[in-house]
């Protein structure tokens, strides 16, 4: 799992470099597209078997991958890769803070110290210039709301997890993330980009990366809790953040600073206490990025 987030880390790099050449729309859904058709091979065996529920929440969960990654990829546009990593991963303390508002569970004591260290990693992050213009910027806010829905993809997949299978529910979430990333682009007003080599080799690469990446997350959070693993998930960032380095990004020290509390928050907000804690399935997660 931590080789997965290596490769999760460099994943934001590569959608940064693929939106000097396309839309943010028409690249999720070349690579939910290329997703959809390697997981659909691997599953068709068992494809027959799809049941109502499993098309339901593959549907509301395909809905929300494609508002999380459909708003990431936007803010990419105009934000480095390290930045949008690092808030990207305020998904794991806004979990419990969904919870509270939909479920009406109070979050523990180390969930709201994390979603506070998490703030003051988004203060931190935020450039001088729009600190003084009232706040983050358009990147940054697309970004912040994208990690709500990526936290609602969570708790659909907590809630259904142990309900339906994990291969073909795969299938239909990344269909409908693809097919609603293409069929919105009339609506964005976002036209077909010209052939591009990079965009496509870019797309497909990363739509394998995607299908591989789920089916190892499938697999290894079987072996291991939730809790550990969403502390091994706060590695993404950092390790985007060093790969956008050797890129040649450079975030400054206050910005830095910002993204070592947003993982602290992270992990913070992840250390509950045994007894009497809520606990929430995230093992068939798809990563935002």
């Amino acid at each position: 799992m931590l080789l997965i987030t290596v490769f999760w880390g460099g994943t934001f790099l590569i959608v940064h470099l693929a939106m000097a050449v396309s839309g943010p729309l028409f690249f999720v859904g070349l690579r939910f597209g290329c997703a959809a058709i390697v997981t659909g091979a691997l599953a068709w065996p068992v494809m027959c078997g799809l049941t109502r529920l499993e098309l339901k929440s593959g549907i509301l969960i395909g809905l929300t991958i494609y508002l999380g990654y459909a708003l990431q990829t936007w803010g990419l546009q105009t934000i480095l890769s390290s930045k949008s990593a690092f808030i990207t991963s305020l998904y794991v303390p806004i979990v419990p803070l969904l919870q509270w508002l939909v479920l009406r569970r109070m979050p523990s004591v180390m969930a709201w110290t994390g979603v506070g260290l998490a703030f003051i990693g988004m203060l931190l992050m935020s450039d001088p210039g729009d600190a003084v213009a009232g706040g983050l910027g358009l990147g940054e806010w697309l970004t912040v709301i994208s990690t709500v829905a990526i936290a609602a993809e969570i708790l659909l997949i907590g809630g259904y997890a142990d309900q339906v299978d994990a291969r073909r529910v795969t299938v239909i979430q990344v269909g409908v993330a693809s097919l609603m990333s293409f069929a919105t682009m009339p609506l964005a007003g976002e036209a077909l980009p010209p052939f591009s080599w990079h965009l496509l080799l870019a797309g497909v690469g990363l739509g394998i990366a995607s299908a591989v990446i789920q089916l190892t997350m499938n697999w290894a959070q079987k072996q291991i809790s939730p809790t550990r693993a969403s502390v091994i998930y706060a590695a993404e960032p950092v390790w985007a953040g060093i790969i956008g380095r050797m890129a040649g990004e450079h975030l400054p020290p206050l910005a830095l600073l910002g993204g070592a509390s947003i993982v602290l928050g992270v992990v913070v907000s992840e250390l509950k206490p045994k007894r009497g804690r809520a606990r929430i399935d995230i093992g068939a997660v798809n990563d935002p990025a």
